[in-house]
Parts: C-alpha cells; sequence; structure tokens
C-alpha cells in the first residue's frame, strides 16, 4: 500500500469538497448554521441563560382568615430567577390570556389555602385535622417546556411556602392539580439538545458519500483508476480517512459555534477530546451506509433518495428527538444513539472519563462502524464498480 497515492486521494477529494458548493454547505456550512439556529431557538444565545416563563396568579384567599400565607406563595413564585408573575384579579381574564399564548401558566389560589397552612401547623402530625385545599394550575399546553417544567417548579415553591428553604417534609394539607413528577432544571432546551447535534451534523456524510462515489463511477473514474497502480484497498482507505477528518472538522465547527451563542459544556479538555474521538468512529458508519447506498443506486440522483433510509431512523431515533417507550427500543439500534448518549453523560452530567458507559458507547459506535464499512467495501468491490 503507497501512502503517497493515499494522500494524493486524500488532497483530491478535499479539494473536491471545497470547490464544490453543494458539498461545503452540506458537510461545513450546514452544522454552522444548525447549531445557530437551533441555539437560538432553545436559548443558547447570550450566557446560556435559563428560558423565563410568565405565570399568572389568580389570588382568592387575599380577603381570608390568614391571607398572609398566599401573600408569602406569590412571593416565592416571584422570587424565582425563571418566572415572571402577573396578578389577575379572576380566573376568567387569566384564561383568557393563556389561551392566546400570552401566559405559560396560570396558578389559582383557592379560598382556605391560608386555612389549610394554618391548620397544618397547630397540629403537623394529625393529618385527620387538616383543612385540606387544591392550587389550581393551569399550563399551557403547545409548550412541551412549561409542561415539563412548572407544575414541579410550583410544587417546590409551596414546599418552601410551608416550611421555608430547609424543607424536608412532602406531607402537605396543600395539593397541586395534576404536579409532573419531574425535577425542574435552570438548563436551557438547548443544554438538552447540543449532544445531538454533533451527531446529526456528520450523519449526512452518508448522502456526500453515496452522490461522490456514484457520480465517479458514472463518470468513469473507477474504471479509468483501475488502469492505473493505484489500488482498491487505497482508494477505500482515502475515501474512509478524509470523510474522517471532515468528521473531525463539522464537531470543531460546531463546538465553536456552541461556545460563542454560549453553550457550555459540563467537561473538561478530555470531555472534549473524547466528542472528536467518537465523532471519528462514527463517521466509518456514515462512510459504510454511504458505500452500501452507492452500491444500490444507479445514479447520483438515485443516490440521495436511497441515503435517507440510512439517515433518518439515525436522525429522528438517535439525536436530540425526545424518547420514550418503542422509539427508545428502536434507539437502541441506531449508532447515533450511542454518541449522543456519549456525550450527554459528559456534557449535561458532568461525568469523568472514567465512566464506563461513555466507553462502552465508543466501543459500540466503533464496532458498528468497522462492520458497516466492510461490508460497504465489500458490496461496492462486488457490484457498485460496474
Amino acid at each position: 500500500m503507497n501512502t503517497q497515492r493515499i494522500f494524493a486521494l486524500i488532497k483530491k477529494d478535499l479539494k473536491r469538497t471545497v470547490r464544490e458548493p453543494a458539498l461545503l454547505f452540506l458537510l461545513l456550512l450546514f452544522p454552522l448554521m444548525v447549531t445557530i439556529a437551533f441555539g437560538a431557538a432553545f436559548g443558547g444565545i447570550g450566557t446560556g441563560g435559563q428560558t423565563s416563563f410568565d405565570i399568572g396568579v389568580v389570588n382568592m384567599d387575599s380577603n381570608g382568615n390568614h391571607p398572609e400565607w398566599s401573600q408569602n406563595l406569590i412571593g416565592n413564585l416571584t422570587d424565582v430567577n425563571a418566572t415572571v408573575v402577573i396578578h389577575f384579579d379572576n380566573n376568567e381574564t387569566g384564561q383568557e390570556q393563556l389561551i392566546d399564548g400570552s401566559l405559560d401558566a396560570l396558578v389559582v389560589i383557592p379560598e382556605g389555602f391560608g386555612d389549610s397552612c394554618h391548620s397544618y401547623w397547630l397540629s403537623p402530625f394529625n393529618g385527620s385535622s387538616w383543612l385540606n385545599s387544591t392550587v389550581g394550575l393551569y399550563v399551557d399546553s403547545g409548550s412541551m417546556i412549561a409542561s415539563a417544567t412548572i407544575p414541579p417548579l410550583l410544587q417546590q415553591v409551596v414546599i418552601v411556602t410551608m416550611f421555608g428553604e430547609a424543607a424536608g417534609s412532602l406531607q402537605l394539607p396543600v395539593e397541586i392539580g395534576s404536579p409532573a413528577l419531574i425535577t425542574s432544571s435552570t438548563l436551557t432546551q438547548w443544554d438538552y439538545m447540543a449532544p445531538g447535534i454533533f451527531a446529526f451534523a456528520a450523519i449526512f456524510l452518508t448522502m456526500v458519500v453515496a452522490q461522490v462515489m456514484t457520480t465517479e463511477r458514472d463518470q468513469g473514474l473507477l474504471k479509468r483508476m483501475a488502469t492505473t497502480p493505484v489500488k482498491s484497498s487505497e482508494y477505500m482507505l482515502s475515501q474512509t480517512l478524509s470523510n474522517m477528518l471532515i468528521a473531525v472538522v463539522q464537531v470543531g465547527i460546531v463546538f465553536a459555534a456552541s461556545f460563542l451563542i454560549g453553550y457550555r459544556p459540563d467537561t473538561g479538555i478530555g470531555g472534549l477530546a473524547f466528542a472528536f474521538l467518537i465523532a471519528t468512529a462514527f463517521s466509518l458508519v456514515c462512510v459504510g451506509f454511504g458505500l452500501v447506498t452507492a452500491t444500490i443506486a444507479k445514479s447520483a440522483d438515485t443516490a440521495t433518495g436511497i441515503a435517507f433510509i440510512f439517515i433518518m431512523p439515525q436522525m429522528f431515533f438517535g439525536t436530540f428527538m425526545p424518547m420514550g417507550g418503542i422509539s427508545e427500543v428502536i434507539g437502541s439500534f441506531m449508532p447515533s444513539n450511542y454518541i449522543t448518549h456519549a456525550l450527554t453523560t459528559l456534557f449535561l452530567r458532568g461525568a469523568p472519563l472514567t465512566t464506563i458507559s461513555i466507553w462502552i458507547d465508543l466501543a459500540i459506535v466503533t464496532l458498528v462502524g468497522i462492520t458497516v464499512l466492510l461490508m460497504g467495501v465489500f458490496m461496492f468491490e462486488k457490484r457498485g464498480r460496474k
């Protein structure tokens, strides 16, 4: 195997990428645009600050026997950095604002709320003597973030109101209407999506490889290459190495763009280096699927459509899309899911490099990448070059 010929072929592939506007956009500019667009849309612009919720409050216990409790509840809700509290005189007005999207949630403090709190402290260990009440909570059903975040946030505010900052008990005479059992977080939606962007950007290597290989085959380049000293193994290796290099550049672009719009992963230099490593391994998967696509496709045009058979499942079941139930089972078969899981563990959970799961993820991606690449090379050598 001649290293000089391999480097010459890699140089040829990189020059083609730079000189071809469509390839340059898809491989380099597209990851940049996706990162900036998603970062802006889901809270990444600025300093990575948290999402703010507009919460309306209707206090129906302002004239009760113990109005100080409702005032304390409103005050504690106002003190939460992620909320903007808006007062309403009646439930109807607040509901109108909620329906037209002006509010993220509406909290209705019922009559007798203060009596409930007071009855608890008169006899905190005798539940039969408590005067129970229910705080009404209406959340904007059009906002997934609000639906998941506001119920537990309000639950926490009620606990602080009842017990103070050092609250340790959850046995209350006051309930929240249909609360979601999810812990409130100051992270933005972009923080949760960012790890998946790294896999999302590299997935399209499959389509590019398929288009390039079918084009070079249709133009007769592969047949002419057979008359030169260049071996098939050298050609395939150059394709693999050049696309691995492009994957590294893509990760660098996503990192740079994310950092500029305020994203700060909870990891160090080692974690960032691991991201480059697992993205490089994932590029093997993309190149392999690209070769399989080039084998099946009869032209560069049909290669684009066929490539999406491999692209779409990995995009929807292995990047930043929410998963659960059957979709989570399907995701376990997607190589992109393992790169997203590893980077989520590093970037969001702040796990150290000694965490076994991220190395298992790397091993799975590498093993699948090598297997798919060898399968793609075999198929293309047998049928795709003709």
